[in-house]
């Protein structure tokens, strides 16, 4: 029950900060397994969830690293590999998720994938809440700014106000 009541948030939370749904996948099931077999111990802790999701992000985060080798090795020996496509909003956020700095990226990914309470994440990344207040700002800032770009030119003009067009036209 713990398991099919919090894995497809912890997928979610690793899948934002890697950008990669397997190894999400893959670091969540082995997170688990490692709760299960220390069981005992992960029990005691306040928030069970919470050190399942740590672990499953630090094994993603190592596994991203190894991957991010393993690739430009696969790369510099003429290896290539072929996947579907995703949407094209998918690979915009992941994209623009994969830019914000890893702390940003966490915080937020904490907050809107994991629903997690300001109190929450700053327990959890042991920081102060106006930390937290102050990632999520520059982190919602970023991502704004960051998804605004990968519009098609017609769309983000149409969502800028009309005295910045006439900015960007040469008029004042």
């Amino acid at each position: 029950m713990f398991y099919r009541a919090t894995a497809p948030r912890v997928v979610h939370l690793v899948y934002a900060a890697t950008g990669d749904l397997t190894l999400a996948q893959e670091a969540t099931q082995e997170a688990f397994a490692r709760a299960w077999r220390d069981w005992k111990r992960v029990s005691t802790h306040d928030d069970p969830v919470a050190w399942v999701r740590t672990v499953a992000r630090r094994i993603a985060i190592s596994e991203w690293r190894h991957g991010q080798a393993r690739g430009r090795a696969h790369t510099r020996h003429g290896m290539t590999e072929t996947v579907g496509s995703p949407s094209d909003d998918r690979v915009a956020v992941v994209a623009a998720l994969r830019q914000l700095s890893p702390v940003l990226r966490e915080t937020v990914a904490l907050h809107y994938l994991a629903d997690r309470s300001l109190e929450q994440i700053a327990q959890e990344l042991e920081v102060p809440i106006g930390t937290v207040k102050a990632r999520l700002h520059r982190g919602r800032a970023q991502l704004a700014d960051l998804l605004r770009s990968t519009e098609p030119m017609s769309s983000a003009a149409l969502a800028r106000p009309s005295s910045l067009q006439r900015k960007e036209n040469g008029h004042a």
